[in-house]
């Protein structure tokens, strides 16, 4: 702790992502997929404390561009299977809190190297396994070596003691331990991501982790477990279960010497998991934590005054960017109605040019949604959308080789319809007039979400009135409503959206520490 306590790393800087007009890059991803490709089919065994399991009950992860291609087939976890994964995650606790907190930002630095080393490789499973464009992908694995490197410098900001007043003929002193046994689970829209950012915060602060990834991308989860291997994390400090969230998760969330859960999914599955875990167990000693995002109905406010070209250009990427499938996605646009009709018009022109195809094609701009029943709920929700709205782009033929879905606006939707109020997940937007902005403002907080949102004004009052009342966890003026940066925009929201966890920020990591106080008279 104190050889910690004199290292200093750099200062924290945003990983570049690949700008795939350069033919060197755009070869180097070529080769990246045509590399992936040939480990289609490959089976993936279950590990437990350095143990190979086969199960012989198996999950088949498919490429959603192109269904009949099988991109990894995973061995699925038993109820039986959780709990030995929890209580080896226990008894390992103890040896791994006691590694020193620089051996622990060492290796998390590692493993940010091993991502850097093969960023295409792994931009080239996101693009198979989770329908991920070019750039989407890149982003994806930026932001996951991100995510290393600003927790690995976050610890050692909190490693040492913290400052506390002195008394008298006393020293006094704070420190962070960490938790115990977290149990992670993050959701498929993100596969590495939010895998790697809840992972890390879990490892380099000294917990042991069950890492329980989405059933829809288990093979990006298998990838990135070798890469924590390979930096030289314990086989015993972290377990990669694979299964449904029906067979194992309640397991893991309810068993006793579970410590704490950190999640990112559904608002259902959120409040089902801080159900469980707010009930006491026996055997049980602590009052579980629970760190949970759960998604949005995420709104842009074009105002009056806006520059409508870039307001559109904010909200088409909002919304259709990776298909619209981000808890940050733009699903309501919010138009005054002195642009309402221009606005309109520009939007639905721009989305209907939108290229829609195999996201291993760089041609295209939109993939396909990730699964048969994802696509099948936005398509019922599309149905719905027509009867409470008018249909100005998203009528056409979507390709039939994958899970594909056009982008889709409903313009003069109300406020009450259900395309306005319920989280769809896809490329659906609903737009709404606004009389005037008090009642853009009224409508944009009409959700029980609140995280993320957007306003395009000139209006320095307006702005003032949305920095004040829009109520959401990350709010972006004149721009896009996605992409926060780890860093630069800590990311979580108000309401259903979960437990403001401020991911990529300076607070996130006390969520998997608890301070002890300790005072010695002199």
């Amino acid at each position: 702790m104190e050889e910690m306590a004199t290292r200093t790393l750099s200062q924290f800087r945003n990983e570049p992502t690949a700008d795939f007009s350069l033919p060197e890059n755009r070869r180097a991803m070529e080769e990246a997929l045509a590399k992936v490709r040939f480990e289609f089919g490959r089976e993936y065994l279950l590990r437990i404390s350095g143990e190979w399991i086969s199960t012989g009950d198996k999950l088949v992860s498919v490429n959603p561009s192109n269904t009949r291609e099988v991109v990894g087939v995973h061995h699925k976890a038993t109820p039986a299977l959780a709990n030995r994964a929890v209580e080896s995650a226990y008894a390992a606790f103890s040896q791994w809190s006691r590694t020193p907190a620089e051996e622990r930002v060492r290796l998390l630095l590692e493993a940010s190297r091993i991502l850097r080393a093969r960023k295409m490789e792994f931009d080239a499973w996101l693009v198979y396994e989770a329908g991920k464009t070019w750039p989407e992908a890149d982003a994806d694995v930026s932001e996951a070596i991100d995510f290393c490197e600003y927790y690995a410098r976050e610890m050692e900001r909190l490693s040492g003691p913290q400052p506390v007043v002195q008394l008298p003929g006393e020293q006094d002193e704070m420190i962070y331990i960490p938790l115990g046994v977290g149990v992670v689970i993050p959701p498929w829209n993100f596969p590495l991501a939010i895998l790697v950012g809840m992972s890390a915060a879990t490892l380099v602060t000294g917990n042991t982790a069950i890492l329980k990834p989405s059933s829809e991308t288990p093979t990006i989860a298998a990838k990135f477990a070798d890469v924590l291997l390979e930096a030289g994390f314990p086989e015993s400090c972290f377990t990669l279960l694979t299964g449904s969230g029906a067979a194992v998760g309640d397991v893991l969330v309810e068993h006793p010497k579970t410590r704490f859960i950190a999640f990112t999914g559904s608002r259902d599955v959120g409040l089902r998991i801080n159900e469980l875990a707010a009930k006491h167990r026996p055997g049980q000693i602590w009052i579980k934590r629970v760190i949970a995002e759960m998604g949005g109905k995420d709104a842009i406010i074009v105002d009056g005054d806006a520059d409508v070209d870039k307001a559109v250009d904010g909200v088409l990427a909002s919304a259709f960017g990776y298909q619209g499938q981000k808890c940050s996605a733009c699903s309501r646009a919010i138009v005054h109605r002195a642009v309402y009709d221009q606005f309109v018009e520009k939007l639905a022109a721009k989305a209907r040019n939108i290229k829609v195809g195999p996201s291993d094609d760089p041609g295209n701009y939109m993939g396909p949604v990730i699964s048969a029943g994802a696509r099948k709920t936005i398509l019922q929700y599309i149905e719905t959308g027509k009867q409470e709205g008018r249909l100005v782009a998203g009528d056409g033929a979507a390709p039939e080789s994958g899970y594909f879905i056009l982008p889709t606006i409903i313009a003069d939707v109300e406020p009450g319809a259900r395309v306005f109020q319920e989280e769809i997940f896809g490329p659906v937007l609903a737009v709404t007039k606004a009389r005037d902005f008090e009642h853009a403002l009224e409508m944009a907080n009409d959700s029980q979400y609140g995280l993320t949102g957007a306003v395009f004004s000139n209006d320095p009052e307006h702005l003032r009135q949305a920095k004040e009342r829009f109520h959401v966890g990350n709010l972006y003026f004149n721009r896009k409503c996605t992409g926060a940066m780890v860093g630069a925009h800590p990311f979580g929201g108000f309401n259903m959206s979960g437990t403001d966890s401020k991911a990529g920020g300076p607070d996130y990591l006390l969520l998997f520490l608890q301070a002890k106080s300790v005072a010695t008279r002199v």
